[in-house]
């Protein structure tokens, strides 16, 4: 027994693939200690800064398994990002979920403290372009991608939620089943700076968080912007799943854009198979991820 642990801590250090480094930290904020692995690519010349894109892992996920079911590292060596992976913690949430849903109790807030602990961190000890960071998540990471992205808007220029619900949904445990369930709709949003452009990718049939919560989190971003969705387009790649675009612009600028793969449930689409919540069936949603948040850096 003593050895199947050992390997199992063993495994969990193990690099996923990329051409890079896989480097082990923590951060303190004000919901206490969390641990994040950094993915740097090899190679950095001197005075380059890279950008930077945070990825939050869902419930029954750790760092290191979405690491390897996006297969995000292979893209940040090739195109030259770093990614930042943050860890929930198993004393913070049973399930290692993000408690995005906490806004009544302040435990949103407290790991939303730890969150920019961790990319402030970052920042300070490593080659970052602080005007070139980006957030994503799957599920519960989605959902505390998005909430992070409307409480500092300035610190990121783009967000992904795959599979999550909209801010505002719930702001307490007893809640969040039923916004899950697409049974309760995000509150206007006051007025403010703008929030950074979103995309959101959502399965047709996710029985965790139901289509209708894409939907309202697209819709809620275009609120906020005063945009209007474009007319919808349908796309499919080769033999994996159709998928449908919806653009919500304001004069010639994507405030969000939602996108609805058929036949898709709640899992990374284009995932490894073999990781929880993976599903290889679907479009790249890694590679849409990269190419929504580089058209948001290279936007004057």
């Amino acid at each position: 027994m003593l050895r199947r642990a050992l390997d199992s801590a063993a495994e969990r250090m193990r690099a996923p693939p990329g051409d890079g480094d896989w480097m082990a930290g923590q951060a303190l904020g004000l919901g206490g200690m969390r641990r994040f692995h950094l993915f740097r690519p090899r190679g950095l010349r001197r005075g380059e800064k890279l950008p930077l894109l945070v990825m939050l892992h869902g419930c029954g996920q750790d760092d290191r398994g979405f690491a390897l079911s996006t297969r995000m590292n292979r893209i940040a060596a090739r195109e030259r990002f770093m990614v930042l992976y943050p860890l929930q913690e198993r004393s913070a949430n049973a399930q290692g979920c993000w408690n995005w849903f906490g806004t009544r109790s302040r435990r949103a807030p407290g790991e939303m403290s730890c969150l920019m602990a961790a990319i402030d961190q970052v920042c300070l000890f490593h080659p970052v372009d602080p005007a070139r960071i980006a957030l994503a998540g799957l599920s519960a990471g989605a959902s505390m991608a998005a909430l992070l992205a409307t409480r500092h808007p300035a610190r990121f220029r783009a967000v992904v939620m795959h599979s999550g619900v909209a801010p505002g949904c719930a702001d307490a445990a007893s809640d969040a089943l039923a916004a899950m369930r697409g049974q309760r709709s995000p509150a206007a949003p006051e007025p403010g700076p703008p929030w950074p452009p979103l995309l959101v990718i959502h399965g047709s049939r996710d029985r965790v968080v139901w289509p209708e919560c894409g939907r309202a989190a697209a819709q809620l971003w275009a609120e906020q912007a005063g945009a209007r969705a474009g007319s919808a387009t349908r796309v499919q790649r080769g033999s994996r799943l159709p998928m449908t675009m919806t653009r919500y612009r304001k004069g010639r600028r994507t405030v969000s854009m939602l996108c609805e793969i058929e036949g898709l449930g709640h899992a990374w689409s284009g995932g490894d198979a073999r990781e929880p919540h993976g599903d290889a069936s679907g479009p790249d949603a890694s590679r849409m991820v990269w190419a929504f948040v580089r058209r948001q850096f290279e936007a004057d």
